[in-house]
């Protein structure tokens, strides 16, 4: 039973999460929420935002970005050249920083990991360097230690960050075609030695096939995990 020690977190849908803080604040990791076709359309009326943690620049993860930075004002960190990108838009309270770096925003601790994938923001036809996608470790009030993979392949530095930062959950994609599938995913699992995994990326578009039913099967044989398959705007804690 996963314990999220006043912490609440809900998904809403591909890599964004929403994680309320016993006092109320609220962090966002990524931010495609009002054009996230699975997002419920309660789940997109948001009323706080106080911190948004970006991996990379695509669409289905900086969507909303512009729109939430110019409501809620929130201290956005992301790597150096998105957020450069960032304040280039007129944004403000951006902390461009980079991978092994860890930083003090508000109520939570983070700290910028590896991610393999790609990073380009879009802008009309053309595609801006957005500098490398990364990860986040997560450590929230009440001593939780989350790992928000991004989009990302498997690699094998995954137990460095097992080895260093010992998340206790673990955010992974499992979609397939952009990221990793159930296969690969199931192999970051026992890479991180997690004992809770949140499916997520997967099941957004027709071409991410990856499902949380073979990511259990592939995953079945290791002791102790909990795997929480979430519908988009469901919690926990």
């Amino acid at each position: 039973m996963l314990k999220t020690r006043g912490n609440r977190i809900t998904w809403l849908g591909q890599a964004t999460f929403q994680i309320t803080l016993a006092n109320g604040k609220v962090v966002l990791l990524d931010a495609w929420v009002d054009g996230n076709p699975v997002c419920p359309k309660e789940a997109k009326k948001l009323k706080r935002v106080d911190t948004v943690l970006i991996t990379h620049g695509h669409s289905d993860h900086i969507g909303d970005l512009l729109t939430i930075a110019k409501k809620f004002k929130p201290q956005i960190v992301a790597i150096l050249e998105t957020a450069e990108w960032l304040e280039s838009k007129g944004v403000k309270n951006v902390i461009g920083m980079d991978k092994g770096g860890t930083t003090r925003v508000g109520d939570i601790e983070v700290t910028m990991v590896h991610a393999v994938h790609s990073n380009g923001i879009k802008e009309g036809k053309k595609f801006i360097y957005g500098g490398e996608p990364a990860g986040y470790i997560v450590r929230l009030p009440g001593d939780l230690t989350i790992y928000h993979a991004g989009d990302t392949a498997v690699f094998s530095d995954m137990k460095l960050i097992a080895e260093l930062y010992a998340p206790e959950v673990a955010m992974l994609p499992i979609g397939d075609f952009y990221t990793m599938g159930p296969r690969e995913a199931a192999m970051a699992t026992r890479l991180l030695n997690v004992k809770h995994v949140i499916p997520m990326h997967y099941a957004t578009f027709p071409v991410l096939t990856g499902t949380p039913d073979e990511f259990k099967k592939l995953t079945q044989d290791i002791p102790g995990l909990e795997i929480h398959v979430m519908k988009p705007g469901e919690s926990i804690g």
